[in-house]
């Protein structure tokens, strides 16, 4: 069996695929490491936990992202770094600019709550919190990919996880750092949804956001942009007129 590997040469940093022989029929992260130790120890990707808990060993296997350690091999596999991230080397990809848009949204606990938590409150911030930081959602993103400093996926579900959790007594600085290059400029087109390993569900996360955003007073920016380029048909008092004039 075969697994067809993107690579970038050190000096000329020109992508190129290389196959390789794997005796293993197991998971992509099992040929990875067997091409490792026995065929090109220079070969170089993440790994961590093994069992789908860490999310360091997140790539993309013939154009979609997962983990290495959750998916089986087959034969011809082609696997490549994430998407919308700088390459260090081969499998290996740069993160640092996405912590720091995790850092720049401010989702962390900013005034405790005194009030007492109950099972229902946590089961309301559970499943968000099983965010792995895995990067698969940035990678899968094309909004990300026009533009870097959107949140992305991961920071507004974890933004919800916060806005959530009665622990929580001032959700307003939550909010406040979503408006712009947040939930608004998120096309709702799915994509982090479908390639999240925990299956979560960033789209309706971001959905909620925006209810939540429109309760506390901000403009609804997703009506605004839907009315620009086209006849409503509402005439200039509000009255609806079928010819569009």
């Amino acid at each position: 069996m075969k697994i067809r590997i993107k690579r970038e040469k050190n000096k000329e940093k020109k992508p190129y695929i290389e196959e390789f022989e794997i005796d293993k029929e197991e998971t992509i992260l099992n040929a990875l490491i067997e091409v490792k130790e026995k065929k090109d120890n220079s070969f170089a990707f993440r790994c961590g936990c093994k069992t789908g808990v860490c999310g360091s060993c997140a790539l993309r296997v013939n154009g979609t992202e997962r983990l290495a350690c959750k998916t089986h091999f087959k034969d011809n596999d082609l696997v490549e770094p994430l998407n919308n991230a700088k390459i260090i080397k081969d499998l290996i990809v740069d993160l640092e600019h996405e912590y720091k848009l995790l850092e720049n949204s401010e989702t962390f606990l900013h005034k405790a709550s005194s009030g007492q938590i109950t099972k229902s409150d946590e089961k309301l911030i559970d499943t968000q919190s099983n965010c792995i930081l895995c990067q698969s959602c940035f990678s899968s993103c094309p909004v990300y990919e026009v533009n870097k400093d959107f949140l992305g996926p991961y920071s507004l579900t974890r933004a919800l996880r916060y806005a959530n959790d009665k622990k929580e007594s001032n959700s307003a600085p939550i909010l406040e750092k979503i408006q712009n290059n947040g939930i608004w400029d998120c096309t709702l087109c799915g994509n982090c949804t479908l390639v999240c390993p925990q299956f979560i569900d960033p789209k309706s996360d971001i959905m909620n956001l925006r209810m939540k955003s429109v309760q506390k007073g901000y403009e609804d920016k997703s009506i605004a942009s839907f009315n620009i380029g086209f006849d409503t048909g509402f005439d200039s008092f509000g009255g609806f007129n079928p010819n569009g004039f």
